[in-house]
Order: structure tokens, then sequence, then C-alpha cells
């Protein structure tokens, strides 16, 4: 389990954009990871929606916001533009970043396994863990204010 102080993991996925995203490449930036399980589904809309309405708080702390899932790139591009996302969405198709920060449930409703956990991490500058959030139950949300209360302190 990853913890607090600890060196980010790195990864690389398509975007819904589908070009290759580096984490190691988003150095000198603190970054915001938003693990989600499925696309489309209420509590994720709801989850990515709220971010993309205060997405300036992030841009002013010049924050990176990825959400993550293990949907496709072709999936995540019509999440997206459905939802006027303004942040970037990275497949996790393989489960690669998923399973590093130990956000992957082993089964999922309907019998589905391998989707990532809800989890918000927060990465800074240097690539250091500052905070971390893994929940069990898919129907809850990350606690966002805690989230941007940890930003503000690292700006």
């Amino acid at each position: 389990m990853l913890q607090i102080g600890d060196i980010a993991p790195n990864f690389t996925l398509f975007s819904s954009e589908k070009e290759n995203i580096d984490l190691s490449a988003l150095r000198g930036q603190p970054v915001v990871l938003l693990f989600f399980p499925l696309a489309f589904t209420s509590t994720c809309t709801t989850e990515l929606c709220g971010v993309r309405d205060d997405i300036a708080f992030y841009d002013k702390l010049n924050a990176r916001v990825l959400g993550i899932s293990v949907d496709s790139p072709f999936a995540l591009g019509k999440f997206k533009a459905e939802q006027n996302l303004n942040m970037t969405l990275l497949s996790d198709f393989n489960k690669t970043a998923s399973t590093a920060y130990d956000s992957l449930y082993e089964e999922f409703v309907l019998g589905m396994k391998g989707v990532s956990k809800r989890s918000a991490f927060i990465i800074d500058k240097e690539g250091t863990i500052r905070y971390t959030e893994v929940l069990e139950n898919a129907g809850e949300i990350p606690n966002l204010e805690r989230v941007k209360e940890i930003l503000s302190e690292l700006a």
C-alpha cells in the first residue's frame, strides 16, 4: 500500500486524445490522480463533473488533474465529450497504474474483475505522494475538499 512520502510510481498511459502521457514528465507541477471505476456511471459522472466545475481552482495552483479508469481511450473520449470534461482522462486498460497504486477491485459489480477503485492521490512537484485515499465503496466520492486543502498547502 502506498503511503504519504513515497515516490509516486511512474506510468505511461494513453489519453482520451490517444496521446501518451508519462507521469514523470509532469514533474515540476502538482498532480491529482483520480482513479474511477467506469465512465458513464452515475457516481463517476458526479465526481468528475464536480471537478470540471471547479477546475479554475486547480488551474490557479498549476495542478494537473488526471482521471484514470480501465475504460478504453475511445470510451473515455466519448465520455469526456458528452460531459464537457476539462481534465485529462487516461486509459489504464491494461491495469498497470491501478495495480501500482493499489487501486484495483478484484471483483466489481456484475462479476467484472479488475476495475479501478475510486481513489485520489496528490503528487507534489518533486514526485512525492502527499495524499492518498483509496475507497472500497465505489458509491463514495473522495474527499475533494481535503484534496483542495492539501494542494493549497503545497502552493
